[in-house]
């Protein structure tokens, strides 16, 4: 009886005990918990044997059949209790790891909390993982930022052409149920729908469906940034935090980086071509078909010619980006955005030619520009030459991250703050490569088999103390930590890494430069 009294006590948040003692209850049936270490990590976590991980929640429906190229469907019940002590199906991918299954049944999410009763309301984050991941990767485990008092959910989403693919029959369906006469983004429909989910459903989990931020890194900082801007999320988050994603919308890069996207008219001839490359005349008879029938190599030699990205619908993605920092996006909430040292076009340790450098300079600015750039980023001999290529990518990602954020700051209220990652993880020849201040910011060093030193979980306890607290009160700054100003005219930036503190975005006549070069491109 006591037992039984005490189980009920513990499913009304009374007690406080791990949430791996008792059964959750979600919108769609009951889910049972598991301890994320069964023995002590390595690193600097101190509330680890509190931390519960649900793994393998559906959030959706499966994407298969009739619904495939739709908006996600809500999930059914299930009955009984869901064992969520593994990971779910991976969504299809030209790089899906084998040790995985994959399915079309793909949209689920996990959560990582060390509260220890449903009634403490913690501060959210939601993870958006980059391209050619899962959110079953040990790089984005949410142990750590659990361990730090945040509820931490990453989830899965569409890719390829059974994400992005847009196409006017499915055009004409989405005018018939929504209004709008166009189609694509359905992966980041998945992205709006597990944010809706973690809206309606984490305070069962210790969380606080009012203080969600959204994080992620490259394609995932795209994502980000699409929840940021998007009429449909509105009021959703408190905060975003955009890991080597956006840019000066003037800069080239906007079409072939993360952020990338193309305009609907692109996208509906692509989707007309797509599908007689694949011998079907219609949508009815393609969703007939197996889902491996439009998973594509993305990969050289074999890469295929297809360009499957974000579409601007107008629906999903409301604007240009350009347009959207100057009418204002639709949440105005604090953020952080970054760039790490070596990438965007910096390759550490590069060795190259002068005659190479001259090349590289011409195929990027051209004309007049080039003359210029070469001034500023002089190749007299090949170590030069190697150095400067960096150079300029470098300061291009600083530079045109600052410019945004000043366009940023001209329709909002809420304050941004701007960084450069410096650091080169240890075991790897990349540098501060992208993705390396991915196990840094969620403190999880403890999962991945690097040769990680006494300075890397300093590193990592400073990093995941700057995100935590930004992620609590839409401020980085806190005890303890070099002081981080928000973004502001000062042509400055903050530096993590190797040291932490203000340093200047360039030299100030490469700014001036790279500001006046932008100017002149095309823009986003």
């Amino acid at each position: 009886m006591m037992e039984k009294l005490a189980s009920a006590l513990m499913m009304c948040g009374i007690v406080n005990a791990a949430l791996y003692e008792g059964v959750i209850s979600t919108s769609h049936g009951q889910v049972q918990g598991h301890p994320a270490f069964n023995s002590t990590p390595n690193g600097n976590l101190t509330n680890w044997k509190d931390i519960t991980v649900w793994k393998g929640i559906p959030f959706a429906a499966s994407t298969a059949g009739e619904n495939r190229w739709k908006a996600p469907k809500p999930a059914g019940r299930w009955n009984g209790t869901l064992d969520a002590k593994n990971y779910g199906d991976i969504c299809p991918s030209t790089s899906s790891n084998s040790e995985y299954t994959i399915s079309e049944n793909c949209l689920n999410l996990n959560i990582w909390t060390s509260a220890t009763s449903t009634k403490q309301k913690r501060p959210v984050v939601m993870w958006s993982y980059p391209a050619y991941s899962t959110a079953a990767d040990a790089l984005f485990d949410g142990a750590g930022m659990a361990d730090a008092g945040v509820v931490y959910v990453n989830y899965n989403y569409r890719t390829g052409a059974l994400g992005w693919l847009a196409h006017p029959e499915l055009s004409q369906e989405r005018f018939n149920t929504v209004g709008f006469n166009s189609s694509g983004n359905y992966g980041m429909l998945d992205q709006f729908a597990a944010l809706k989910w973690i809206h309606d459903n984490i305070e069962a989990f210790g969380g606080d469906p009012n203080r969600i931020t959204v994080m992620g890194q490259s394609a995932g900082s795209a994502a980000t940034q699409h929840i940021l801007n998007s009429p449909l999320t509105k009021g959703l988050i408190v905060g975003a935090i955009i890991e080597s994603g956006v840019r000066d919308p003037h800069d080239p890069l906007c079409e072939t980086l993360a952020e990338n996207y193309r305009n609907l008219t692109f996208a509906l001839n692509q989707g007309l071509d797509y599908l007689a490359d694949k011998n079907t005349s219609s949508i009815a008879n393609a969703r007939k078909l197996d889902y491996t029938t439009f998973v594509d190599s993305d990969f050289p030699p074999t890469s295929s010619s297809w360009t499957f990205t974000a579409t601007l619908d107008h629906y999903a993605l409301p604007d240009t980006y350009e347009n959207t920092l100057r009418k204002g996006a639709a949440n105005d909430v604090p953020i952080i955005t970054g760039n790490t040292r070596d990438e965007s076009g910096a390759t550490y340790g590069l060795n190259i030619t002068i005659a190479e450098y001259f090349a590289d300079l011409n195929e990027t600015y051209s004309g007049q520009w080039v003359d210029k750039f070469l001034e500023l980023y002089p190749g007299n001999n090949a170590s030069q030459a190697s150095e400067s290529e960096n150079q300029q990518f470098t300061d291009r990602s600083i530079i045109g991250t600052w410019i945004w954020a000043q366009k940023w700051k001209q329709a909002a209220k809420s304050p941004i703050y701007t960084y450069i990652w410096d650091h080169a993880p240890p075991g790897q020849s990349q540098g501060a490569y992208h993705e390396s201040e991915i196990n840094y910011v969620l403190n999880n060093l403890y999962g991945t088999d690097s040769p990680w030193t006494d300075e890397d979980y300093e590193i990592a306890a400073t990093m995941n103390s700057y995100w935590v607290n930004f992620i609590k009160t839409g401020n980085p700054n806190g005890q303890g930590l070099t002081r981080w100003d928000k973004s502001n005219s000062k042509e400055i930036t903050q530096r993590l890494g190797d040291g932490f503190g203000p340093v200047p975005l360039a030299l100030a006549n490469r700014v001036k430069l790279m500001e006046e070069w932008l100017l002149t491109q095309p823009v986003w």
